[in-house]
């Protein structure tokens, strides 16, 4: 009887986390190597640094500030809009020379990992 119970308990127990691994999809690995030669290609890296500010905010302030929103950044890297700089002066974004959604999907996600 108690070795019934267990199974049932066991069957229970993985069912549980069968179901929650289904419930979140797999997150997808970013292709670092990828999305630096994207980042260095677009020359990001005259006004962003990893770590500290530049000309524009730090990528680990720009992941801060997006919060996880891949949606949001893809948006930012591909729609040229004014942006104010830290010296308070004003000028284009420069839009990401690439119309690759998986190649920007993985830059934003590289960007939001910082």
């Amino acid at each position: 009887m108690i070795e019934l119970s267990l199974r049932r308990s066991l069957l229970v127990a993985l069912t549980a986390a069968s179901s929650l691994l289904l419930a979140f999809p797999a997150v997808a690995q970013v292709d670092e190597d990828a999305a630096k030669l994207l980042f260095k290609q677009n020359e990001c890296g005259k006004c962003h640094n990893p770590e500290k500010a530049k000309k524009g905010p730090s990528l680990k302030k720009i992941a801060k500030d997006n919060k996880g929103d891949e949606k949001k950044l893809i948006q930012h890297l591909t729609v040229s809009k004014k942006v104010k700089l830290d010296d308070g002066t004003e000028e284009d974004h420069k839009v990401i020379d690439s119309k690759d959604q998986k190649a920007l999907g993985n830059l934003a996600k590289w960007i939001l990992s910082h």
